[in-house]
């Protein structure tokens, strides 16, 4: 009798959550946090870690108690039921990937149009982000495994790259001082800059969806939920530290799109800034390779919850491409029209909303998840006040107001979405029996 096929060790399965979390949200936004936070951009990615690890550990209860593809839907119909909530929350689960494809799309684009002269950037801004986005969307359906299975050689990279770029960073002189409290800003303004960028973390949420493969979860999950956060929170925080280090907050403004590249050339010299953009080419593209995939097998599980149209179940050479094909038409237009800081902003509080829901799924299915109530408790009331925070923070600022329509049209949308397919399938069954 053939031996049963091994499942996930603990360093594969930490780096579907590393490799997750470090993708091309580093790469895109650390600029937009300097600008925002300066001096306490490493506090702003620490403040966003202590958030997404405290969730971390409502996953862990409930990856544990009920393992398999399903995921952060799974999690939501078992806690909430498979009702209207539920089914738009799933939904806006899934616009919330389309809003981190366009932030991986966008740092496609600024990484690559840095090569050329600063009067052409925009104009080849624009057609990078569309040719990734074509180019991985095609290749997603007809060689999407050929891909999938590179994605450990350039997480590898990636990570490589980044480490150099620290360790390169922290060993020529930087300048220390604006790093001080002096260069801080308000706490409101640092909580509300920290949760700008908490789409940086979201990554983690993938190991449930792989967590029926794992060889031995009691012992691996802790590890790769809990361990994997706080690898990448060091990761951050340090970076954070080299671009403030070693650029002034005017020379971040002026290149905050690829504020990394620009670091690196400031202490390495052009070899530093190529091999950075070719580390954020890489992660970007990986990632979204990997989000493509990713919101193709979601749309599947929420069609498969009786929460989409089942149209969405079905597969071509095994792969489940309507999600993929929806998320890169989204992905489009969002990642071309809307600005850098605007993508962040609902990104961002599209995935607080969702674990807070996740955490408050914990505390209802605690009986059944066990573990420490509390934490799951403390890890809602963060992600709802983070949520309010950076509410009231981009309302404040009459340059970003309009930015919660648009999270407020995610919302609706979501609904909206959940509601009218619910009553078209009642108004469907109606009809057949009637005939």
């Amino acid at each position: 009798m053939q031996d049963p096929k091994p499942g996930l060790g603990m360093l594969s399965t930490l780096s579907i959550g590393i490799g997750g979390m470090v993708g091309g949200g580093i790469f895109a936004v650390t600029g937009l946090t300097v600008e925002i936070t300066r001096g306490a951009a490493p506090i702003a990615f620490l403040i966003a870690g202590i958030v997404a690890l405290l969730t971390s550990y409502s996953y862990l209860r409930l990856t544990l108690r009920f393992p398999g593809e399903g995921g952060t839907v799974e999690f939501l119909n078992r806690a909430f039921g498979s009702g209207i909530f539920s089914g738009a929350a799933n939904i806006l689960l899934l616009l919330s990937y389309v809003v981190l494809l366009a932030v991986y799309a966008y740092a496609f684009g600024s990484y690559g149009s840095a090569f050329f002269p600063e009067s052409e950037r925009t104009f080849w801004h624009h057609v990078l982000i569309n040719s990734v986005m074509v180019g991985l969307v095609i290749l997603n359906v007809f060689g999407a495994r050929l891909v999938i299975r590179s994605e450990n050689i350039f997480n590898l990279l990636k990570m490589l790259l980044l480490l150099g770029f620290i360790v390169g960073g922290l060993l020529t002189p930087m300048d220390w001082e604006r790093l001080e409290p002096t260069h801080f800003v308000s706490p409101m303004g640092l909580v509300a800059g920290a949760m700008l960028i908490f789409l940086n973390y979201e990554g983690f949420e993938l190991i449930a969806n792989a967590s029926r493969d794992i060889a031995n979860p009691r012992r691996t999950l802790p590890i790769a939920y809990i361990g994997g956060v706080l690898l990448v929170i060091a990761l951050y925080v340090l970076i954070a530290m080299v671009v403030v280090g070693h650029l002034g907050f005017a020379e971040v403004a002026a290149v905050s799109s690829h504020a990394l590249s620009a670091t690196a050339q400031a202490f390495m010299g052009q070899t530093g800034f190529i091999a950075i953009a070719v580390a954020a080419l890489l992660a970007t593209s990986s990632a979204i390779n990997a989000t493509f995939y990713g919101t193709g097998r979601l749309a599947y599980i929420i069609a498969r919850s009786g929460e989409l149209p089942q149209n969405l179940e079905r597969s071509y050479h095994g792969e489940y491409i309507a999600g993929a094909l929806i998320t890169a038409a989204l992905g489009l237009a969002v990642a071309n029209f809307v600005p850098l800081e605007a993508i962040a902003t609902m990104g961002s509080a599209g995935f607080l909303l969702i674990f807070m829901a996740v955490n408050i799924a914990n505390v209802r299915l605690a009986k059944e998840t066990g573990g420490h109530t509390w934490i799951s408790v403390l890890a809602a009331i963060s992600t709802a006040i983070a949520l309010v925070v950076l509410c009231v923070e981009v309302d404040e600022n009459p340059a970003t107001r309009n930015h919660l329509w648009i999270l407020l049209g995610m919302v609706v949308a979501s609904f909206a979405i959940e509601i009218g397919y619910r009553r078209l399938c009642s108004w469907g069954r109606a009809v057949d029996e009637r005939t």
